[in-house]
């Protein structure tokens, strides 16, 4: 098994800590894994994206043009990786702020209500947990347990108190996934 994705969004959106935390889940399974991230000069607002990769077999290039699946949580990311996606791959997106849905049929589009789900939860900050959430619904290339000692792996130890909070963001994600298409 080989997953091949990108996860896409503006900086602040836990775009890179999401990644990470899946490259984190990876190892803890025994997997290889490959963490690339891209991101502006701007941190927050400006455009951040990662690729990762989480394979039974040794991984061969971190560099990427065609994914299993992309994550995209923006318009610009909608227009820059929608093309992106393998035909018969995973297009998860979070409909806040995208005015042009994707219109593929030959890949399977899912919608994930992220950023009002962690608003209803009362954290903006579990965006990407849900949003998580949703992908490991749709593809458990991972184990909840695993993305649990990821997040303890990548939280400092004072954000360890957040773990609850973020476990219940990831059932919030794998709840609310539907498909779109």
């Amino acid at each position: 098994m080989t997953e091949e994705m990108i996860i896409a969004g503006f900086g602040g959106q836990g775009v890179l800590s999401m990644g990470k935390i899946l490259a984190y889940s990876g190892i803890m399974q025994d997997q290889e894994v490959s963490w690339m991230p891209s991101y502006g000069p701007e941190m927050r607002g400006g455009t951040a994206n990662v690729v990762v990769i989480v394979s039974d077999e040794r991984i061969s290039s971190p560099v990427l043009t065609v994914f299993d699946t992309a994550i995209i949580l923006n318009q610009q990311s909608m227009d820059k990786f929608e093309k992106s996606v393998k035909p018969g791959g995973v297009l998860i997106y979070d409909p806040n702020g995208i005015t042009h849905h994707p219109l593929r049929t030959d890949i399977n589009i899912f919608q994930i209500e992220g950023a009002r789900l962690a608003s209803e939860m009362g954290n903006a900050k579990i965006f990407n947990m849900v949003v998580l959430g949703a992908y490991l619904k749709v593809k458990p290339v991972v184990k909840i347990e695993n993305v649990i000692k990821g997040l303890k792996k990548s939280l400092p130890e004072r954000y360890h108190k957040l773990i609850p909070m973020n476990e219940d963001a990831l059932n919030m994600g794998m709840k609310n996934v539907v498909k779109y298409n």
